[in-house]
């Protein structure tokens, strides 16, 4: 009896160890299934490098304009999730959109919208501050699209540390627009979210 239990739990460690005994896939497989991305992940990539290049791009500028910290702290923030998406797109051999000027993007959209954005953001410190919540916004949304259409874990995991930086971002300038005595209201992302995220 001893022998027979002794067996069985060889057995068992066996098929923890290597699955494909127990008739399981071996551990490469889901890996390497993994790091194929569809079309839809591969286009959400390339655009959220360049989405990410835009908040830091309209923050440096505006920095100059009106030299508060605010901006190029943020900017650099912005810089690292820069960093951390071509990291991604290099591990998926694509090749990275984002131009190497400040202000000059690939994208048309993208291209009309720091103009639009940084020509606001130069009417006042209030339209500033507006302009910062309103990119935040606008990321939180498009991170959370990102995140909710995506297996992938390594993906997955990056996507959610910009949601969280970008969450960090919104309510620093949502609290310096509140100083201003001016209230943000979200255009992107639900109210209920907005105030989940400032903790309302």
């Amino acid at each position: 009896m001893k022998m027979a239990m002794k067996l069985i739990g060889l057995i068992l460690a066996l098929s923890c160890a290597f699955p494909v005994l127990a008739g399981g896939k071996p551990a490469t497989a889901n890996r390497s299934s993994a790091a194929v991305l569809t079309e839809t992940e591969e286009a959400t990539l390339l655009w959220m490098r360049e989405e990410e290049k835009l908040a830091r791009d309209v923050y440096l500028t505006l920095y100059k304009v009106w030299n508060k910290p605010i901006f190029s702290n943020i900017a650099e923030s912005e810089q690292a999730h820069m960093d951390a998406l071509l990291k991604k797109i290099e591990l998926f051999g694509l090749l990275d959109p984002a131009l190497p000027d400040v202000g000059d993007f690939a994208n048309p959209e993208l291209q009309a919208l720091y103009d639009e954005l940084v020509a606001r953001g130069k009417l006042s410190y209030v339209d500033a501050l507006t302009v910062g919540a309103t990119i935040e916004d606008m990321d939180i949304r498009d991170i959370g699209n990102a995140i909710a259409e995506t297996i992938n874990l390594p993906l997955k995991t990056t996507y959610e540390s910009l949601l969280e930086g970008s969450k960090n971002h919104l309510r620093a300038f949502v609290d310096l627009l509140d100083q201003e005595g001016v209230e943000y209201s979200p255009q992107y992302i639900d109210q209920a979210v907005f105030d989940a995220i400032l903790d309302i």
